[in-house]
């Protein structure tokens, strides 16, 4: 039997709209930004403007539509590459990318992106420079061991994962495997930069509960360290937002670079 009474991401999809609506909308109700969007965006801010990651190719593989963590990162690489499991992320990425009527309106995170680095004059000009830089979004297959293939893409420098490997893990040892086919998109010396839930075990999207792998800070480190990364920065936040959406405790931010 499945051992768990949850839908899962990774075989039945959901609507992508409403889980951006739920978790990183400026939704005072809920107030989920502060821990889905606002912790990230500093840590993100903070890593990147420290200058050791950059280079040419930045692979973005995170839950839904979201792009503020490509805020940051567009100043650091010249080429970012999207990649999804779900066309229904796809259709919604691109309509905000082509600025179709609609479309997510991310203003809110833009605006909080440029006032952390204190450069509110370029309010108009960080969306821009994120829809220029995601021009490449791709759909990749988990079920396959290079989950890109038949596609060949060069190795990444970098690889953000946000909010996705605890619900497309049904456990460790899954969450493991795929690390490691996370891993091989990286060259040596890469870095891996990742955002999850800890100690959650559902997420709610509309009318759908969905899986969420039961983790903590402890086993990421381990699981990292085993796939031969080395830890560059760690913060966990405790939970701060009042909802029944999702049961999860803290959210961690984590990089790490992978051993030459």
């Amino acid at each position: 039997m499945d051992p768990s009474p949850y839908k899962f991401y990774s075989e039945h999809g959901f609507d992508s709209r409403q889980c951006l609506e739920h978790y990183v909308s400026d939704d005072s109700e809920t107030n989920l930004a502060a821990d889905f969007l606002e912790f990230p965006i500093k840590n993100l801010t903070k890593t990147f403007t420290e200058g050791r990651i950059k280079g040419d190719v930045l692979i973005d593989f995170s839950v839904s539509a979201i792009v503020y963590q490509l805020y940051t990162a567009c100043e650091f690489f010249k080429h970012i590459i999207i990649l999804k499991i779900r066309d229904r992320c796809i259709l919604e990425l691109k309509r905000w990318v082509d600025s179709r009527t609609g479309a997510f309106d991310w203003q809110h995170a833009a605006k909080f992106h440029v006032d952390i680095e204190g450069k509110s004059e370029h309010f108009q000009d960080i969306e821009e420079k994120v829809r220029s830089a995601a021009q490449h979004i791709v759909k990749c297959d988990l079920a396959k061991e290079n989950i890109l293939d038949p596609m060949v893409l060069p190795p990444a420098d970098c690889v953000l994962t946000f909010w996705l490997m605890g619900i497309i893990s049904k456990d460790q040892d899954e969450y493991v495997r795929n690390l490691g086919k996370i891993s091989r998109l990286l060259k040596p010396g890469g870095h891996i930069i990742q955002c999850g839930m800890l100690g959650a075990t559902y997420f709610t999207v509309g009318k759908d509960k969905l899986h969420s792998m039961n983790y903590d800070e402890d086993f990421i480190k381990k699981a990292l360290v085993e796939a031969d990364f080395v830890i560059d920065h760690v913060d966990v936040k405790e939970r701060t937002s009042v909802s029944d959406l999702t049961d999860y405790k803290k959210v961690l931010f984590i990089a790490a670079h992978k051993e030459k």
